[in-house]
Formats: structure tokens, sequence, C-alpha cells
């Protein structure tokens, strides 16, 4: 056997990248190596340095939901392609890309759900799915669980994981933070409750609509939240930012938010929020407010 087969032979042994079992994490926050099922266990948060990492849709949902209680509503939404865009792939192609690699139709996971057996509306962003961004889609998802949560009279969370409006759809996106903005003064209105939780990180048009819009704010630790980057704000003021500008923690202590909530608290403090905002638990009637809202067809459940 010549030396080409043998290192044939042993290209064809080895696994593919995608094959190869991820045993170990490296903390972005301290650098320190650890057993990938430790930090699982722990929520995807660093026993090291409390550092937040990313965290799934589906793991954020069975954090926060009682056990088989979320059923999701709208699943067979899906983005369109309007104007065609094409920029180094094209629209079409990156929505297929976000499907494949999330197994959803869109960034947002909407649905109804309980928390210690107190009914509510749950709206997630799925980071995974183009970056979280904030489409046509989106946008509609959440103002139909806005409307969910006013005809049933439960309290709306909506978890934001987004780096902003979908630049693929132009004003089509930006309409979105007009929209679920109109709606969520509906359900104020009507003195429904809307816990905002802003997750790492929450940006761009997320952050300047729906996101800073909740009766109470509340974000991770380490979170970012802002509107445009630190790179931009920096070179338009001209001057250096301060230290852990644009962090939860800094919004903290500007009175931007209500709380920071470590990840393994999140599921009770939102227990005890909806408890205390609605006076629950109870069993509410199905009576609703017809005209407030056009869904553009019946919901799919």
């Amino acid at each position: 056997m010549n030396f080409g087969d043998l290192f044939s032979k042993i290209r064809r042994a080895q696994p593919e990248a995608s094959e190869a079992p991820a045993h170990w994490v490296k903390c972005p926050g301290c650098a320190s190596l650890m057993y990938f099922k430790e930090v699982e266990q722990n929520h995807h948060v660093c026993p090291k340095c409390n550092y937040h990492m990313r965290f799934s849709a589906d793991e954020r949902i069975t954090l926060i939901c009682d056990e088989g209680s979320f059923v999701e509503c709208d699943k067979t939404l899906e983005p369109v392609d309007p104007l065609k865009f094409v920029d180094k792939k094209s629209y079409k192609k990156r929505i297929s890309e976000g499907q494949e690699k999330t197994g959803r139709s869109s960034a947002v996971v909407a649905g109804e759900a309980k928390i210690s057996k107190q009914p509510v509306q749950l709206v997630v962003f799925d980071f995974n799915f183009m970056g979280g961004s904030l489409g046509s889609v989106e946008g509609e998802k959440i103002v139909r669980a806005v409307k969910r949560a006013l005809d049933k009279k439960q309290a709306l969370i909506i978890v934001s994981a987004s780096g902003g409006a979908r630049m693929q759809e132009s004003t089509y996106s930006l309409m979105q933070m007009s929209k679920t903005s109109a709606a969520l003064k509906i359900l104020s209105e009507n003195k429904i409750p809307f816990i905002s939780v802003l997750t790492d990180p929450t940006m761009g048009g997320v952050s300047a609509s729906f996101a800073w819009l909740g009766d109470i704010i509340i974000a991770e630790p380490g979170a970012l939240i802002g509107f445009a980057g630190q790179r931009v704000i920096k070179q338009t003021i001209g001057a250096d930012l301060p230290e852990g500008f644009q962090r939860s923690e800094f919004l903290l202590e500007h009175g931007l938010i209500d709380a920071i909530v470590p990840r393994a608290q999140m599921r009770q403090y939102l227990s005890d929020m909806v408890n205390m905002l609605t006076n629950t638990p109870v069993q509410l009637d199905d009576s609703s407010d017809e005209g407030l809202f056009d869904t553009h067809g019946e919901e799919d459940e």
C-alpha cells in the first residue's frame, strides 16, 4: 500500500466535523474548559463565573414552563420573499437554511403554557433562525399572542433574543415595530400584564419596540441589550463608552430595567410576577373582544 492510499484510508476513517462529539465547551466569560454535560445540566450557565451562554428556544420553554404544558400556535406561518431580495444569498435560501437548522418555520415560537399551573401566553425568539431577526411572520405571531392574551385574560411573556429587524424584508420588517407596539397598547388599556424578558442579545428594532414596553422588564445576567452597536455609537458621538455599556448590569444601575434574574431562578420569578399581576390562579372565561385585531386568517394550533 502506498502513502496516498494509506492517507486516504485514514481520512475516510475519521468522522466529519459535524459528526464529532462535542464533549467539552470553553466558557466565553472565563475561558475555562468544562465538560459539556456539566454545563448543560446547569442550564448552559458557567458554574465557575456564572456566564450565561446562549440558550435555544426549546431549552428555554422547558426551563420556564410546567412539563408538557406548552402548546404551540401558528406553526405553519412562515416567511415569504416579497422583495425577491438577494445579497450574498437569496432570502429564500436563508429562510430554508434557518428552517433546516432549527426545525421550525420562523424565528419565533408562540403558544399557550402554564407556569406553576398559571396559564400564560408565551413568545420565545430562536436566535439560531437568522439571528432571531424580526420579520413579518414574527410580528404577526406576536400580535396573535397578544390577541389570545386579551381574549383569555392571560399574562403575556415575550423572551427576546434578536439582532433586530430583518433587513431582507426592508420596510415590511420595520412596520412590525409599530404593529406590535400598537397591539401591546390595547393589551395595556385592558390591564392585561406583559412581562418582557431580555436575553443575550436583544438589539435593534426589537429593543426599540415591544421589548421595552413591558409592565415588568427583566434581563439575564450579562445580556447585551441596546439599539445600535457600540462601534457605531462610539464613532457617532466621538467619545469612549463607559465600562459595561449595554450590558444588563449597566442598564439596571441606570434604571432601564427592573431586575436581573439568573436563569436558574427565572421560572420562579415569572411565576411570582404573574401571580402578583393577575391575582391568579383562577380559571378564566372564554369571552373575547372581537374586531380589535386583524389576524389575516384563523390561527393554526
